[in-house]
């Protein structure tokens, strides 16, 4: 993971995009905030985007899936390719994709959440991805797509180069009915949000990025996906939680679970997302949120503070199940710089 990552080369506007459903193929079942990302990507970021036979397809195969995949690499015509959405069983896809075809194709892949299996897969070939900025969630967001997260997105598609991440001064998390059409004719309700809360921020670590969202993570281990713990010294640990809202309890489970398997030693910076804290299931209200989010980082903490007991973090970076959203590379480089309480990617 010390390598020099391989960054595939970016798309130009006027290029074609394929949009794919890696999990779960959200577009067959709610296609407002679907139709809506691909307008977004035609009308604001000047790109064409490229279905395939499984993208809306809600009973496809795991081989179906891998096959999508496949062809939106191999095409040569296609210079980038962004997820649908997540979902929860992207897992028994994995087995299925031609690694050595990957390889010989690369190109920027963009999502979060379950498709954190595909970017691990990426990052085994040594091809660079992006976590983060899904056609249904940050394209299709209600009213417009956020500006913190257009900003991020149009850099990690177009420019390279150095970026710097700002604190969100405002996160929504309230969200409308995606069957429900007028969802989309009004910006998100937004609350203030707290910044990014720093521990042990006393030195400078630079490093590639690995991880994603915890609940995957801990399914890949299970799985037997990851690698030996050695090989993910000096990387800088993503981690974030789904809609689920998994409790501090299970978090700290989870990585407890990592732990005892000796990997979370293997990271001296750790970045956090912004915990949701709200969904149908679990309507929150502001205070409720609060507490959840707390009690996460202090599951976080307790088990670093067992595990990692050196490691830098960062909590509520806006990186995954978090609204906005930045895009974080992943394989990429990250620059944690404590004392200047800064923290810069580079697309």
């Amino acid at each position: 993971m010390s390598e020099q990552p391989t960054y595939p080369p970016k798309p130009r506007p006027g290029d074609r995009i394929a949009i794919v459903s890696p999990g779960f193929a959200g577009p067959g079942a709610y296609p407002l905030p679907y139709e809506l990302g691909l307008r977004r990507l035609r009308e604001e970021f000047g790109l064409e985007p490229v279905e395939y036979p499984a993208t809306r397809k809600l009973d496809a195969t795991p081989a179906e899936r891998a096959a999508d995949l496949h062809a939106a690499f191999a095409d040569p015509t296609v210079t980038a390719v962004m997820a649908t959405i997540g979902g929860s069983d992207q897992i028994t896809v994995i087995p299925h994709l031609d690694a050595e075809l990957i390889r010989a194709n690369p190109k920027p892949f963009f999502g979060f959440s379950d498709n954190t299996n595909l970017l691990d897969f990426l990052h085994r070939q040594g091809v660079v991805a992006y976590h983060g900025a899904a056609v249904m969630t940050q394209l299709g967001r209600p009213h417009a797509v956020h500006p913190r997260t257009a900003a991020s997105l149009r850099a990690a598609l177009f420019d390279g180069g150095e970026y710097e991440l700002a604190e969100a001064t405002d996160t929504s998390t309230v969200l409308g009915r995606w069957e429900d059409p007028a969802t989309f004719e009004r910006e998100p309700a937004a609350e203030p949000a707290t910044g990014w809360h720093w521990h042990r921020p006393d030195r400078v670590i630079e490093g590639t990025t690995w991880g994603g969202n915890l609940e995957i993570l801990h399914w890949m281990a299970a799985a037997d996906r990851l690698r030996p713990v050695a090989e993910y010294t000096g990387a800088v640990l993503l981690l974030e939680t789904s809609e689920e809202l998994p409790s501090a309890t299970e978090v700290f489970r989870m990585l407890r679970n990592l732990g005892e398997r000796g990997l979370l030693r293997q990271f001296p910076a750790v970045l956090v997302g912004r915990a949701m804290a709200w969904s149908f299931e679990h309507p929150h209200d502001a205070p409720s949120r609060a507490r959840y989010r707390a009690e996460q980082r202090a599951a976080v903490l307790q088990a670093l503070d067992a595990y990692a007991p050196d490691a830098t973090a960062v909590f509520d970076v806006d990186l995954g199940h978090t609204e906005p959203q930045l895009v974080i590379p992943y394989g990429g480089r990250v620059r944690v710089d404590g004392p200047a309480r800064r923290i810069t990617v580079t697309y």
